[in-house]
């Protein structure tokens, strides 16, 4: 189980592709893109010592801009670790 730490998210991206009767597969290429929250990091701590956590919870779907976040490969699945700031929206 991947864990993300202080103000990181990570994110399963939501594919959105449309098969064409001739079987052709068209993704979509619009930014910002769409996933889902599998982790949330605890927060983080300001300068004056007060605790922030991450508003988000697993489960709920987020936008996001296209090339923020780093991609990486766990239990043969892909997932974004990404900053919370780089998060654009709750859907």
């Amino acid at each position: 189980m991947l864990k993300p730490l202080y103000d990181k998210v990570i994110i399963e991206l939501v594919k959105d592709e449309k098969t064409l009767a001739s079987g052709f597969v068209i993704s979509s290429d619009e930014k910002p893109q769409e996933a889902i929250v599998i982790a949330v990091g605890t927060g983080v701590t300001t300068n004056s010592g007060v605790h922030v956590p991450i508003p988000l919870e697993v489960g709920q779907k987020v936008l996001f801009a296209k090339y923020s976040g780093d991609e990486i490969t766990h239990d043969n699945k892909t997932y974004t670790i990404i900053g919370y700031n780089d998060i654009l929206a709750v859907i």
